[in-house]
């Protein structure tokens, strides 16, 4: 009986369960590193104070570490986690310009990254303005490698400090200089091609990389694989997106039509999976699948991946893994997350030589979108049985949610049940839009992409010219008969050019609304 499930399942994405938040009844790179050094800017975010017990200010200060083993492993397991004390990732720096400024909401807080051309470095800034607070993530890069705020030009440097106000008078006292001229500038890091940042900006957390890094994946960097990057914002929150993708049981249901037959247990495939978890701790922990059929491990909070090959044949360089599935799992805000995603593998090198990126992403957007919907209405339903009351509200009485209920008691016994959000947050998740609106694909996905932004537009521009195509094709008959085009087979030949060429442009203008901005999945006739 074969329980294939464990690698592409969990990997190919999700369904989950709900989330933390009250409901709103109404609208309302082991590879190259940088580090951003600020200076003691004006934080006026983190002067309120942060969220309830569950936000990392409640993890502050952890106990000193015993310096006898059973009782450092115990203080582990028992130790709150501080959410602030973490690296996140913002994206992958393949979907990074490095001419403009990107805007990102991580814990809650609005940062921008640019890229600071005098070292060659991406840089991570609160997303204000100091002058007005307006968003500096609209603004530009400017002819001296200064991020200029838009609104009235102020310009800064890598570390934070304003370089340049234009109000100001050339001969006047240098305002510029002023601390509170500053903005905060975060730590910042590219491991494994993704762009990282730590969400304190104080001084005395500056040299962070020192003490801790962000979790490392040898496989991204080994020369003998490749990768494939992606990225979607989605419409549930941080617990719900984590749960799902420890849920191979899922995917036959949640995704029937979009995989391939794994499993014969019934007509869609699904069928017993057997997992054991272990190490777990404030930092995570580890799954295996048994029967030798690979491994997961969750490095909280962000990091979730896996291999089909079991971990002891790995981890003794028996036999490198020919397939790995990486998550990256951001929590946005209550009711938002987005995921990053990479998928090493050391075969089929070749086809990334002639497969453009954006052709990869469209099968995991598809998958993202067949249980968008269920997963969003579920964490609204969790959210009505009560944040604590999970283990309550449902019921797991099989092996295959093992995962799941593994990560359920690190979030309850470590976090409380709820993400530590960097500023104040209203534990409120917001109103459930149309499907078109919940499903939308261009802003949470082709925006941030630069592969599909080019091809998105290269398409266009194809469909126009389609379209131009069959209209000009049309006059040239209308214009040649009887002179140029004078039998009826040529005739026929320019009309079914004509016809070609619309038809053309009618399927990729199908193609390009499936694929770059909606496309319904109904489970009822899958």
């Amino acid at each position: 009986r074969d329980t294939r499930m464990n690698s592409l399942s969990i990997l190919l994405f999700p369904r989950a369960r709900p989330s933390l938040p009250l409901p709103l009844r109404a609208a309302a790179p082991a590879t190259s590193s940088t580090r951003a050094a600020a200076p003691a800017p004006r934080r006026w975010r983190q002067r309120a104070p942060l969220p309830s017990p569950v936000s990392a200010v409640a993890a502050e200060a952890p106990s000193a570490a015993s310096p006898f083993g059973a009782e450092a492993e115990k203080e582990k397991e028992e130790r709150q986690f501080d959410w602030l004390d973490q690296w996140y990732p913002l994206a992958p720096v393949c979907d990074l310009d490095p001419g403009a400024p990107h805007g990102k909401t991580v814990l809650g807080l609005r940062v921008v990254a640019w890229y600071d051309r005098a070292v060659d470095e991406w840089r991570v800034f609160d997303d204000a303005c100091p002058h007005r607070l307006a968003p500096l993530s609209e603004g530009r890069i400017d002819d001296k490698g200064r991020l200029q705020c838009v609104y009235h030009g102020w310009c800064f440097d890598g570390r934070g400090s304003c370089q340049f106000i234009p109000q100001a008078p050339a001969l006047g006292p240098p305002v510029y200089k002023n601390s509170k001229a500053c903005v905060a500038s975060y730590p910042s890091v590219v491991q494994n091609n993704i762009l990282w940042f730590y969400p304190r900006a104080d001084g005395e957390h500056q040299d962070i990389l020192q003490r801790k890094r962000p979790p490392f994946i040898p496989e991204i960097d080994d020369p003998s694989f490749v990768a494939v990057y992606g990225v979607r914002d989605l419409p549930y929150g941080y617990d719900v997106l984590v749960e799902n993708l420890m849920d191979p049981a899922h995917v036959p249901y949640a995704h029937k039509g979009l995989m391939g037959k794994l499993l014969e247990f019934d007509i869609e495939g699904g069928g017993p999976i057997k997992m054991k978890t272990k190490e777990a701790n404030v930092d995570g922990f580890l799954t295996e699948q048994q029967e030798n059929r690979g491994y997961f491990r969750y490095v909280a909070p962000c990091t979730f991946y896996g291999s089909p090959l079991p971990r002891e044949m790995q981890e003794k360089k028996k036999k490198k893994p020919q397939f790995m599935m990486v998550f990256m799992c951001v929590p946005v805000a209550p009711g938002k997350s987005r995921v990053i995603w990479a998928f090493p593998r050391n075969v089929g090198l070749w086809l990334d030589k002639i497969i453009p990126r954006w052709y990869y992403h469209m099968g995991p957007n598809a998958l993202l979108d067949s249980d968008m919907y269920l997963l969003h209405v579920e964490e609204r339903n969790f959210a009505a049985a009560g944040v604590q009351n999970w283990h309550k509200a449902v019921y797991v009485p099989t092996s295959s949610d093992n995962m799941v209920i593994a990560f359920r008691n690190w979030f309850r016994k470590h976090c409380r049940s709820q993400v530590g959000w960097a500023v104040p947050t209203a534990d409120q998740l917001p109103a459930t839009p149309t499907k078109d609106k919940l499903m939308e694909r261009y802003w949470s996905h082709v925006a941030q992409c630069r592969s599909c932004s080019a091809a998105l537009k290269a398409m266009k521009a194809l469909e126009v010219a389609l379209q131009f195509a069959s209209v000009a094709v049309v006059g040239f008959l209308a214009v040649a008969k009887g002179t140029l085009v004078t039998s009826v087979v040529q005739r026929a030949a320019v009309v079914s050019l004509a016809v070609l060429c619309f038809a053309a442009s009618r399927w990729l203008a199908s193609f390009i609304e499936k694929n770059f901005y909606f496309h319904d999945y109904v489970h009822a006739y899958k």
